[in-house]
């Protein structure tokens, strides 16, 4: 995010009364520019290319390249850029299919406009939008009961003791702030050891360490 007074986003909708409405809520926000729009996946894409905004809005279901697709291409070629998912669907799989694609967040199309708001920042942050309860639903289907790889478990020891206690609490789906009250530190502390823990083990965002802590046998599917 380039800086507070000039988060940019560009809003993918195929439904041209959503996006005016969406348009309508982010006008609320100073500190938000829409960039642009796109009626499709593929004109996503291009008019990320284009214009490089912090955050895509991103609908699924879409003609020409649906919202996953688009996403996978947006993550490649623009990693700069978060995507959060905004559907009608309460659906795993498109769950799954987003995060997988690399989004940063998924919401619900009836989230309540002020948290809409919210989740822009945070994925603006570079922090991820997952509800303890959907992390652990999304992770157990991404990895299919697979055992933890010895392979991925090896990277963990370039973490110090206090990276992998933090990497823990991110996986169980923890806030930046929960995870302080849980340490009794303080939250920019938090911040801090998650920059770290993300440079060290080469992960885009919080959504990878979420995978990576699963992955790794860290956390286990289910884990409270």
């Amino acid at each position: 995010m380039s800086d507070t007074t000039s988060l940019t986003v560009l809003i993918a909708d195929d439904d041209d009364l959503m996006r005016a409405g969406i348009r309508a809520v982010l006008s609320t926000d100073e500190t938000v520019t829409v960039a642009g729009e796109a009626e499709d996946g593929r004109q996503a894409v291009d008019q990320t290319r284009l214009l490089c905004p912090d955050v895509v809005l991103m609908d699924v279901r879409m003609p020409h390249l649906d919202g996953i697709a688009a996403t996978r291409e947006i993550v490649a070629a623009a990693p700069a850029t978060r995507i959060l998912v905004l559907t009608t669907f309460e659906d795993d799989s498109y769950v799954v299919g987003s995060l997988s694609a690399g989004a940063s967040g998924f919401l619900l199309k009836r989230t309540q406009p002020e948290e809409l708001i919210s989740a822009i920042h945070t994925v603006a942050a570079g922090e991820a939008l997952l509800s303890p309860s959907v992390t652990r639903t999304v992770i157990d289907r991404m990895l299919g009961g697979a055992p933890p790889d010895p392979a991925r478990s090896e990277r963990l020891s370039e973490l110090t003791a206090r990276e992998r206690d933090v990497l823990q609490l991110v996986g169980r789906g923890l806030s930046n702030i929960e995870i302080a009250a849980a340490l009794v530190v303080e939250e920019s502390t938090v911040k801090t050891h998650v920059k770290r823990i993300l440079a060290k083990l080469d992960l885009r965002d919080r959504v990878q360490a979420v995978i990576l802590a699963y992955e790794t046998g860290l956390v286990t599917p289910g884990a409270g």
